[in-house]
């Protein structure tokens, strides 16, 4: 008798945490859940703060993400990537080079029929720099990497190359970012917050111009 192949829910629970489950909040996939893979550094944003940061999104872009683009250059889970296109976001481009996180996000991007969500597989740094080279522009920009490595200081001062006139980052660390060290790379900080260990935060160019 031939076997039949493992099914989506199947192959994502094969590879997944069993306790590792983090839910879309919001938009037409609302309550779909992602399922986090056992890989070093991956740490999901969590459920109130994906809330509050939509909440401010959707404020800034005049109460509705349709229409907007994003990139997220550290998926990990996808997250904030599904988030933001179960709410309107078209195109949403998710960087990640974890071969088991990659593996989860083209299961879920199947699995929703989700064609705006375009997957990479590469690095952080890299993919921004060659979509700045290819004067590549976004609403949205997800920033949310492994901690305590240093990835924040390395691709914010490309940013400004991502960016169009009413872009807005979001940055996620391990520590408050430093004002003086944000406006070295041309940029401001917007909003400011904290919530367990994780410092959140929303960014734009100083000149609101790229």
């Amino acid at each position: 008798m031939t076997s039949r192949p493992p099914t989506n829910d199947n192959r994502l629970r094969n590879i997944a945490r069993s306790s590792g489950v983090v839910r879309i909040g919001g938009g037409r996939w609302k309550r779909t859940p992602l399922l986090v893979v056992d890989s070093p550094g991956l740490r999901p944003t969590p459920d109130r703060v994906r809330e509050t940061v939509f909440n401010w999104l959707t404020h800034l872009f005049g109460g509705s993400l349709e229409g907007c683009s994003a990139i997220d250059l550290f998926a990990g889970t996808g997250a904030l990537g599904f988030e933001a296109a179960s709410r309107g976001v078209d195109p949403v481009i998710l960087v990640e080079r974890d071969p088991a996180a990659l593996d989860a996000l083209r299961i879920v991007t199947d699995k929703l029929n989700a064609h705006q969500v375009h997957i990479r597989s590469g690095d952080a740094l890299h993919f921004a720099q060659q979509y700045a080279e290819k004067d590549a522009r976004f609403d949205i920009i997800f920033l949310d990497p492994p901690f305590d490595q240093g990835w924040l200081a390395k691709v914010l001062p490309v940013m400004g190359g991502l960016c169009n006139s009413s872009s807005v980052i979001y940055a996620e660390s391990e520590a408050r970012l430093d004002t003086a060290e944000v406006t070295s790379y041309g940029l401001h900080l917007l909003r400011a917050e904290k919530a367990g260990d994780v410092f959140y935060h929303l960014l734009r160019r100083n000149n609101k111009e790229c």
